[in-house]
């Protein structure tokens, strides 16, 4: 199997320089992954699929990732002169920016026909968390996707486009939210349980008022 450099390279090749990026895993797995933009993800994901050097013919895994808004902190050091004449000193100046979130898809491919032992793992990012969280389906490329592809939408609000039966598969049809979002707040009673104690029992008496304390009086033993 080529590195994921040489394949990054061949994709650039064929599909032009602005369609696929390295990104670099630091932990302890090392796996590497290539980004590629939405609007050729599925030509690539093709090519991936029928290249005779590679025959990724097998997507075993595909999740969603949601990464929220990020405050960016970069200090920039810069030597001024001392106007008592002394040594120069280093100021350093802070600047903050807000680096925008987006929810991402993650694949993981194999190739049984070539027997590959690790996967090559490709991702696909939307321009936004709001208004603009459409990609591409694989589904039509790995079928096994489709199901996997479904929970990415149900639980982090991705929206396929191509995908032959995208609907919820984990929460029901009338569920507005999506549970796996960072900044996901589950309902008060969702916990709710017959006998609820602790956190989950403040939480329930707001929806299930404790009912009034009996008045009969107490059977003599």
């Amino acid at each position: 199997m080529e590195t994921l450099e040489q394949i990054r390279d061949r994709i650039v090749a064929k599909f032009g320089a602005d369609t696929v990026t390295l990104i670099t895993n630091p932990g302890p797995s090392a796996q590497h992954s290539l980004l590629l933009v939405a609007h050729a993800a599925r030509d690539i994901a093709r090519f991936l699929h029928d290249d005779p050097a590679l025959r990724l013919d097998y997507c075993s895994n595909a999740t969603g990732v949601d990464w929220p808004d990020k405050e960016i902190v970069e200090t920039v050091k810069t030597t001024q002169p001392d106007p008592a004449g002394g040594p120069d000193k280093v100021v350093e100046t802070k600047t903050k920016r807000i680096q925008p979130g987006c929810l991402e898809a993650v694949y993981h491919l194999y190739s049984i026909a070539l027997k590959s032992a690790e996967p090559v793992i490709i991702r696909m990012r939307t321009a936004n968390r709001t208004d603009d969280v459409t990609l591409p389906s694989l589904t039509p490329v790995w079928r096994s996707c489709e199901f996997q592809e479904r929970e990415i939408y149900d639980l982090y609000g991705i929206v396929f486009t191509g995908h032959p039966d995208l609907r919820r598969i984990l929460m029901w049809d009338e569920f507005k939210d999506h549970p796996m979002r960072k900044d996901y707040v589950g309902p008060d009673d969702y916990e709710w349980e017959p006998t609820p104690h602790g956190e989950v029992l403040e939480r329930a008496k707001a929806h299930y008022p404790t009912p009034p304390a009996s008045t009969s009086p107490k059977s003599e033993e």
